[in-house]
């Protein structure tokens, strides 16, 4: 069942965005050689604390995972894209670090997720990065009233193309609002003009990941961590967004953003 929302409800989902936008430009920021992924998740668990949101990974027991989760971050190092488990690990230059959170607040929930370079980037990187980025903003353009789930997922699959890479199906976007996945499911990949037609009040969030030279993952042995199956780097971009009369209405825009800092600021030009 999918539940539009009433503007009234869109603004309370948007409160629970610019937060979540809050805690990645703050880990972001954080995120540097030497330091140890734990502390970015206390770091995180003290924000959420301080702010009374609620994390919606924190006993997530899904059919994939060995759950249940305990942590409220998802952090993936250099060949780990989804569902990266916290662990001890020291980021080392160069390092490329996904990041990944959804929370509540008061009830309505948002998610969003971001890729950046550690220390000294590497060209490869920041365009594998900036393919996400790209198509995200790709598909946030097609969340139109009118429009259908299919525009979305062609819009991310065109532009991943055009980078010369090949998107995942296995897992992609959801709908979100009370709980962090609802339906509709959103592939990163699909046919314009197929799907549910997109209407006023619609939330989801949008998710392009990508690895550099495969569409095909691994499980970690600690059953969540999920890794480009040839052990090549990998970027992950996720919003969530509003569907309204006026446009799509992005709910987890972060400052940085806003200052026209992406995580990919050097990256490279698609290949033709």
């Amino acid at each position: 069942m999918i539940e539009l929302k009433s503007p009234a409800e869109i603004e309370r989902m948007h409160v629970t965005g610019q937060f979540i936008a809050e805690v990645l430009d703050e880990l972001s920021a954080r995120a540097a050689v030497g330091v140890n992924l734990l502390d970015l998740e206390h770091h995180a668990r003290h924000m959420l604390q301080e702010r009374g949101a609620v994390s919606c990974y924190w006993d997530y027991s899904p059919s994939f995972g060995r759950g249940p989760f305990r942590n409220v971050t998802c952090l993936a190092v250099n060949d780990a894209v989804l569902h990266g488990l916290p662990k001890s690990y020291v980021l080392a230059d160069g390092d490329v670090l996904t990041m990944d959170i959804a929370v509540l607040i008061d009830g309505w929930a948002a998610d969003s997720a971001m890729t950046v370079i550690v220390g000294t980037p590497r060209e490869e990187d920041q365009r594998l990065i900036q393919a996400t980025e790209v198509a995200l903003a790709a598909a946030i353009e097609a969340a139109q009233v009118g429009n259908r789930i299919g525009d979305i997922s062609a819009a991310i699959g065109e532009v991943c193309g055009q980078y010369g890479y090949t998107p995942n199906l296995e897992f992609g976007g959801h709908g979100i609002g009370r709980t962090m996945h609802e339906a509709p499911h959103i592939s990163n990949n699909g046919r314009r003009r197929h799907g549910m037609k997109l209407k006023p009040g619609l939330t989801v969030a949008i998710e392009p990941w990508l690895a550099a030279t495969t569409d095909e993952i691994v499980y970690d042995e600690d059953g969540w961590t999920l890794r480009s199956a040839d052990g090549s780097r990998t970027a992950h971009s996720e919003h969530t967004v509003a569907i309204t009369e006026d446009g799509p209405l992005v709910l987890t825009r972060r400052k940085s953003e806003l200052k026209g800092q992406p995580a990919s600021s050097q990256a490279g030009t698609p290949r033709a």
